[in-house]
């Protein structure tokens, strides 16, 4: 067996497995006691800073109340055992309910507020944790601290030390196994797509503001258990360890390490609890030496250590590993699509005294491709922003099918309307087959425990995932990049992929928002036979395209949009020779049977 196949075997979970082996045996390898209490204290900050990385790195999010959170676990936790109710299960499930209603009621308005509100309200709460240890000074001791804690027990039996460092370190690799399980995941791969833009997410199924809040309030909960373990380290709290400069320490060590990684937690709390041990004058400079670390790993280091890890475990596998087989569906036909009737009744939009749409109606037929085209600044997106429920209608009436369009941008989604957008947006991180399987999240609902536990459906609903990602790739002609990361794809092959995650769901109504821009020949062809191939299956296709005679290859049916209103609606031949159509992209009266339009190569413009 050469290197390469050896490296192909090893799974990726191998190295951090053993690793974790080993940090849990240090005990019975001759470890000193003071080793384990730090190896005991970078479990605790590897928590803390794991939360936030689900939160930030993932969800895009930023908190800062991971201390508040890890101050409210901590101080039930010594309640408890203060208490003589020592079981360190029941102070473990008391801890982490504790810190998921803390992160409900700051999670809830903040993210209601959206923007910056959320770090906001979790670091002015983190202000007021020592108001709240005097309000209660009786169940907490104020400032003095709560003192009196039993140490922990487990099933009637007190914890040793050295039971109790195995505890947290098994604590700590089985929450890391939680995370992975959960990132690696079609959740996770949403809450990258949260990150990249909640226009994004919405327009895929996703309700933003739900994934955002589950994000935050999963997060909170490695915090209230850390908080749990801390209690019981020294069987004493105090109120300086929540101060300010944990949530700097935090924050400094998820950036450090890498936010958007499960094991850069590990090490961004490695190297700030074991680095502080070296210097004597540490807490003299600490703000200074947190700032100059988030410099470095914010500018010099924008994905972290673990980032620069990562990038160099590809080098190796570029020049080391063989591609796996690809799975290639050429000359696979499109299975039926169950198109809809997208009805747009007199609609009317105004931004401020900006009329940008007046009395507009238009209909799109299931079997058909429904061209919308215009001058730039004619309305176009915004008239597709209205169909997928990003702006409120003035007036009119939207309509699927037989029933009205919801008004709501995930509802819209997953009532069967998809989109591409004028800029491809495609979250960074995520290979080509995640992203087009991101397109597919809606489809199917898995719980976020049966992720964590790779249950039955979870597996299921993954299995079809990637079949159908696979299908949709080979249909535009990308199965062969499906393990390529997807952001770093030239602009054209962008385009195609948008697509193919819009395809993916098998939409009733696609609106193609100038998909063909910055296509070559070859692609452009590729696009348009899938686009023929679309609607021949019954799909619905709106497109909205500035290459002329593109939409007159394709279209049905043309709808002129100028000012705001529709000018002229009709075939192809039709529009192609419509004298008012001429008029306002010629600037001149010309003859009706003559071509010029097409000739001239006039086109539509970028849109608004």
């Amino acid at each position: 067996m050469d290197v390469r196949q050896l490296l192909q075997r090893i799974p990726t979970w191998a190295a951090p497995l053993v690793a974790a082996v080993v940090v849990i045996l240090f005990p019975y390898l001759g470890i000193q006691v003071t080793v384990q209490r730090q190896v005991i204290l970078v479990c605790i900050l590897t928590l803390l800073v794991s939360g936030l990385n689900l939160s930030l790195g993932y969800a895009g999010e930023l908190a800062l109340g991971q201390a508040a959170v890890y101050a409210g676990g901590a101080y039930v936790s010594g309640y408890l055992g203060a208490h003589g109710h020592t079981d360190l299960l029941v102070q473990l499930i008391a801890s982490a309910a504790a810190a998921l209603v803390i992160g409900l009621i700051t999670g809830i308005p903040g993210l209601r507020l959206g923007s910056w509100s959320l770090g906001m309200v979790s670091f002015f709460l983190v202000l007021l944790v020592p108001d709240f240890l005097n309000i209660f000074s009786t169940q907490t001791g104020g400032t003095l601290g709560l003192a009196g804690i039993a140490p922990a027990s487990l099933f009637g039996s007190q914890l040793s030390p050295r039971s109790f460092y195995i505890a947290v370190t098994v604590l700590t690799a089985l929450w890391l196994l939680v995370l992975r399980n959960l990132v690696t995941s079609r959740h996770g791969t949403a809450f990258r797509v949260l990150r990249e833009s909640p226009v994004l997410a919405s327009s895929m199924g996703i309700s933003v503001f739900r994934m955002k809040l589950s994000a935050y309030a999963i997060g909170a909960l490695p915090a209230g258990i850390a908080g749990c373990l801390f209690a019981n380290l020294d069987h004493y709290l105090s109120p300086d360890s929540f101060g300010f400069d944990l949530v700097v320490s935090i924050l400094a060590a998820s950036i450090l390490g890498g936010s958007a990684s499960v094991y850069g937690a590990v090490v961004g709390a490695t190297i700030l609890q074991l680095g502080p041990l070296e210097s004597t004058s540490f807490q003299k400079y600490a703000l200074v030496i947190y700032g100059a670390l988030l410099l470095i790993g914010g500018v010099v280091l924008s994905l972290g250590l673990a980032g620069l890890i990562r990038s160099l475990w590809v080098r190796v596998e570029r020049r080391w590993l063989p591609r796996p087989p690809i799975t290639t569906y050429v000359g696979e036909q499109l299975p039926s699509i169950e198109g809809a009737t997208l009805s747009v009744d007199h609609l009317v939009k105004a931004f401020g005294g900006n009329k940008v749409l007046q009395d507009v109606s238009l209909e799109a037929k299931p079997g058909q491709v429904t061209a919308l085209i215009g001058p730039n600044g004619s309305g176009k997106t915004t008239l597709l922003n209205m169909i997928c429920g990003y702006y409120r209608l003035d007036g009119g009436a939207i309509r699927l099918g037989d029933r009205p369009s919801p008004h709501v941008p995930y509802k819209v989604a997953r009532a069967g309307v998809a989109r591409t957008f004028q800029t491809p947006s495609i979250p960074e991180g995520i290979t080509v087959a995640e992203a087009v399987r991101s397109g597919h999240y809606a489809t199917k609902h898995t719980s976020f425990l049966s992720a964590v536990f790779r249950l039955p459906g979870y597996r299921r609903a993954r299995s079809i995932d990637i079949e159908e990602a696979r299908r949709v790739l080979a249909l535009v002609g990308l199965e062969e990049l499906e393990n390529d990361e997807a952001a770093s794809l030239p602009l054209g092959t962008r385009r195609l992929l948008e697509v193919a995650r819009s395809l993916v769901s098998s939409p009733k109504v696609l609106l193609l928002d100038e998909a063909a821009s910055g296509l070559d020949e070859d692609e452009v062809e590729r696009l348009a036979d899938l686009i023929r191939r679309i609607a021949a299956s019954g799909g619905t296709v709106v497109l909205v395209e500035h290459n002329f005679r593109l939409v007159l290859s394709l279209a049905d049916q043309i709808y002129v949009l100028a000012r705001g209103s529709i000018l002229a609606s009709g075939t192809p031949a039709e529009i192609e020779v419509h004298p008012d159509v001429m008029t306002e992209y010629l600037g001149m009266k010309v003859p009706a049977a003559d071509s010029l339009l097409s000739t001239a190569g006039i086109d539509g413009g970028k849109d608004d």
